[in-house]
């Protein structure tokens, strides 16, 4: 993981894409040493993802 993935960087992502970035970021971080550099973007990243996953899942929700 090169660098850290922002809520901007999501935007107009399909939930398919957003699940499949979801992976990568978490098998990215697998191969990461704790307390470095890429292993805290990769959790920051991971953290930005499953946000946008949740409000996209949100918006698409039946409302009653």
């Amino acid at each position: 993981m090169s660098r850290l993935i922002t809520i901007a960087d999501l935007q107009g992502r399909s939930l398919t894409e957003l699940h499949v970035m979801q992976h990568q970021v978490q098998c990215a971080l697998a191969q990461t040493q704790p307390d470095t550099e890429a292993h805290r973007q990769a959790v920051a990243s991971l953290d930005a993802i499953r946000r946008m996953i949740r409000q996209k899942q949100q918006a698409m929700a039946p409302r009653f």
